[in-house]
């Protein structure tokens, strides 16, 4: 069928959407107006060159504790009161001497704070170690003196990040590729220009000069890379297949993690169709492409239409009503979202060449679906 153009909605939805014979999805972006997707906006997991971080003030002062929040834990109340910095960040500041209550040095998180008390929170300037090369084996799928496809594990992380300041895969590219890959689109995330979760697998793809870098860039600012994802959901999607599409933001009950958003956010739309089912549907494995790029994009609005990705520890649950017991008892075992990254195609920067990557299921994925069929 043929699908409406898509318009900026407050309230999410789904629809129908059937692929082509040949399972591809028809483009349905047409132009439109401001708000929609054909607006410059810079995706999510695509990174533009580095910039400057915006500094904070040493010191943070908030105002008094109100009656109607008295009681309340200081981690969370700050977390309210200093949205610039997460909750987790508050927290080992906290534990680490960097915040006082009416003068008074707080190391406990969960201290519960009186109405009318003031709290202070002492930043330290933040230091950014350059990634050093490290040895760790790559998977590649492509490469050539302009730029570099890897297959990334589940469990990599991109780059450096805090919590995270070794072992990623810019610290294996680094050695990899050599002093050539230093500094290309920044220090701290060298040839970086996209990223995936660190316990989402598959393909990506590293620039190693600076052209290759502006016009892979460029490419995921305008949309015009083909990314899809398989993923294994709990339950059958209705319909088969169709988009979703919902302004993605920070949940206003939880700071880890992403949510549907009533009001603000950024325009976020995933088209889907699901490959196979399991188990009599209790689990299908479905393709992903995405028309934007946010945080946790599919795992978000596969979440809000009640089909979460198997395994995930952050938006899926380990109790579903309706699933039989050999459906949980198979899965049990699946401790990440079962998502993959297979499909990456863009046009090459320099030569003009249109190429297309696809990546097999990992290991992990391929052993849950055997069982799954064994069960079927």
């Amino acid at each position: 069928m043929s699908p409406k153009p898509y318009r900026r909605k407050s309230r999410p939805r789904r629809r129908s959407l059937l692929p082509s014979e040949s399972g591809d999805f028809p483009d349905v972006l047409a132009p439109s107006a401001p708000g929609s997707l054909s607006e410059p906006d810079v995706d999510d997991d695509a990174l533009p060159p580095e910039t400057a971080a915006p500094s904070l003030p040493s010191h943070l002062t908030t105002r008094p504790m109100t009656d109607e929040e008295g009681g309340g834990r200081l981690d969370k109340w700050l977390a309210d009161m200093v949205p610039d910095l997460s909750r987790s960040r508050l927290k080992a500041l906290i534990e680490t001497g960097f915040v006082t209550i009416d003068g008074v040095t707080i190391e406990d998180p969960s201290h519960r704070v009186k109405p009318g008390q003031v709290a202070t929170v002492d930043v330290p300037e933040a230091t950014t170690a350059d990634p050093m090369p490290q040895p760790i084996p790559l998977t590649i799928i492509y490469e050539d003196d302009y730029l570099i496809v890897v297959d990334k594990p589940a469990g990599m992380v991109v780059h450096p990040a805090p919590g995270s300041p070794d072992g990623t895969l810019v610290n294996a590219l680094l050695h990899h590729c050599g002093a050539s890959l230093s500094g290309i689109g920044g220090v701290r995330r060298p040839g970086i220009v996209h990223r995936i979760d660190k316990d989402t697998s598959g393909l990506l793809v590293a620039a190693k000069c600076d052209t290759a870098h502006h016009g892979l860039s460029t490419q995921f600012s305008d949309r015009t890379v083909d990314r899809a994802y398989w993923a294994l959901v709990w339950g059958t999607p209705r319909p088969s297949a169709g988009e979703i599409e919902g302004n993605i933001g920070r949940s206003p009950s939880n700071r880890q993690k992403m949510a549907v958003v009533k009001r603000g956010g950024k325009v976020a739309l995933t088209r889907y169709r699901t490959v196979k089912s399991f188990l009599d549907g209790a689990v299908s494995l479905i393709e992903c492409r995405l028309a934007t790029g946010r945080t946790h994009q599919i795992r978000v609005h596969m979440a809000y239409v009640g089909h979460t990705l198997v395994g995930d520890p952050l938006y899926g649950s380990c109790r579903r009503k309706g699933i039989t017991a050999a459906a949980q008892a198979v899965v049990s075992g699946f401790t990440r979202q079962a998502l993959h990254a297979r499909l990456l195609g863009f046009v090459h920067p320099i030569t003009g060449e249109t190429l297309s990557f696809d990546s097999p299921l990992p290991a992990d994925m391929r052993a849950l679906i055997e069982r799954l069929e064994a069960e079927s």
